[in-house]
């Protein structure tokens, strides 16, 4: 049986302020915006890294669907606030010149660069929204 050819396009995370999560993607990350569309806190933005046009992130706005009932809405708002609901796992060539940046970007730091026991040096952010955003080292 022939594999099928799929690849990630889009990966989405939560954001509770567009204006603080298109800040921390764009500013600190570095990542270009693609698209921003809507108003207020109801805006959908769409960041990625400048050379991979293919790989994008959606910051979206947790609550937007319809089919979610106000008690969901409750636990995504109280699952952002401690960081357990939106994560992603990024990659860097050189992990401690990343953290040094992000750092003094006034992120949040999780995680300084650490050996990982599963065979991963990686370190750990928040941004605005809560959301983990992870950096493992390529190797």
């Amino acid at each position: 049986m022939a594999g099928m050819n799929i690849t990630i396009n889009t990966t989405v995370l939560p954001h509770d302020d567009p204006d603080a999560s298109l800040a921390f993607y764009r500013d600190t990350l570095g990542f270009e915006v693609r698209s921003d569309v809507g108003t207020g806190t109801m805006r959908w933005i769409t960041v990625g890294p400048v050379d991979q046009p293919g790989t994008s992130i959606l910051l979206a706005p947790p609550g937007a669907d319809p089919g979610i009932t106000d008690d969901e809405r409750r636990t995504i708002t109280e699952m952002m606030a401690k960081g357990t609901f939106g994560w992603i796992l990024l990659a860097t060539p050189d992990l401690d010149a990343t953290f040094e940046k992000l750092q003094a970007g006034d992120a949040e730091v999780v995680q300084e660069p650490t050996e990982q026991p599963y065979g991963v040096r990686d370190c750990a952010f928040r941004d605005p929204a809560g959301n983990q955003i992870r950096i493992q080292e390529l190797r």
